[in-house]
């Protein structure tokens, strides 16, 4: 039984527990910015929708219902400028990190074959590799990598944790030699709608595939623009060829998004304004929580985009947990995220309006 588990690196967030407990014992309570988990309200009408589909007795279908489909289809083409997107070109998921998780072992890949990340990255893509048995490597620039074993290249843009936006020019550069190489591509683009400094593109957009999506998936998620994350809601969309036996297997595997969340995604996608609501939000607890870390005398790097500040004391990342612990202000390390980044720590947006008051006040004071 736990030849799976041993696979696996240990689970980092437990290293931070010793420091939660400091930031808890803080007179005026604990400000937690170190898991991006949403904190404001599910928006009233996709609430209603997933009451109206609560009376679900039936199975649901993996490929989920037409009206998801056509909800999908129609957001990729508005949202991200793809075009001629068809409902062999979406698949709906269980939350994208069950995803990320797992496709290198839906994929087939195994020992021999090559997964590649970037060298500050979300630790699931590493996990996925490990799963599958797969080889794993971390990357600055991708087309530096040797092509021979890479089956599978994730890009990340923004970024997790560091908020940098890939530009256009960047994005098809690098598309163009995975197709040259035979690589699939893996965008996850799941901070897509949270561009601050810069505006982040889709490789799904025509500028960057040439307008096919040969050998490229994106990977989208609603938890944080529509505050979804406890209803476990999120997508493909790219090339049928990949998509189309991942909904085979996904179907024997019994991976289905529920009836209830399907309808609530339908609502989700189709409306905006609570999108833009929720990014004015953001931007205001991002501006406040920047300039008292700047003020505290941090440096911030990237965080363009995203839900994330990438800050650093230039001393070591631990050091800096410490530091804002004592202060009542949990934040991640940024080893979390790979060994580039320990001498950095990754501070979330995602805590209310009056946390982040608390946290600018202890900065500052």
């Amino acid at each position: 039984m736990s030849a799976v588990s041993d696979r696996l690196p240990a689970f980092p967030w437990d290293k931070l527990e010793p420091y939660k407990k400091t930031a808890a014992a803080h007179p005026d309570g604990i400000v937690d910015l170190s898991v991006g988990t949403p904190v404001d309200p599910v928006p009233e009408h996709v609430q209603k929708a997933l009451i109206a589909a609560a009376d679900s007795p039936g199975y649901p279908t993996v490929w989920g219902t037409p009206e998801l489909r056509d909800a999908l289809t129609r957001w990729v083409e508005h949202r991200l400028g793809a075009r001629e997107v068809t409902h062999r070109h979406v698949l709906p998921v269980v939350g994208s990190k069950e995803l990320v998780a797992w496709l290198p072992t839906q994929l087939g890949l195994g020992p021999g074959d090559q997964v590649a990340y970037p060298r500050l990255a979300y630790p699931t893509y590493e996990v996925g590799a490990r799963l599958a048995r797969a080889d794993h490597v971390a990357y600055d620039d991708p087309t530096e990598l040797d092509p021979a074993r890479l089956k599978l290249l994730w890009l990340n843009s923004p970024s997790n944790p560091t908020g940098r936006v890939l530009p256009k020019e960047e994005l098809t550069r690098i598309v163009a030699w995975a197709r040259e190489h035979g690589v699939l591509v893996l965008s996850d683009e799941c901070y897509l709608e949270l561009g601050w400094e810069a505006d982040p593109v889709s490789v799904l957009h025509p500028d960057v595939n040439g307008g096919s999506y040969d050998g490229i998936v994106a990977v989208h998620s609603l938890s944080k623009r529509s505050n979804l994350a406890g209803y476990r809601a999120a997508f493909l969309a790219g090339d049928p060829a990949v998509l189309g036996p991942l909904l085979e297997i996904r179907k024997h595997g019994g991976m289905m998004t529920s009836a209830p969340t399907q309808a609530a995604v339908v609502a989700a996608l189709g409306d905006d304004e609570h999108v833009r609501v929720q990014r004015e939000r953001y931007a205001a607890r991002r501006t406040a929580l920047r300039d008292a870390l700047l003020a505290h005398g941090f440096r911030i790097e990237h965080s363009e985009a995203s839900l994330y500040l990438w800050a650093t004391r230039d001393e070591s990342c631990w050091d800096t947990v410490a530091h804002l612990a004592d202060h009542g202000i949990l934040v991640a390390p940024g080893d979390f995220y790979g060994p580039a980044g320990d001498r950095f720590v990754r501070v979330a947006l995602t805590a209310t309006d009056e946390r982040v008051r608390a946290a600018v006040t202890r900065l500052t004071s």
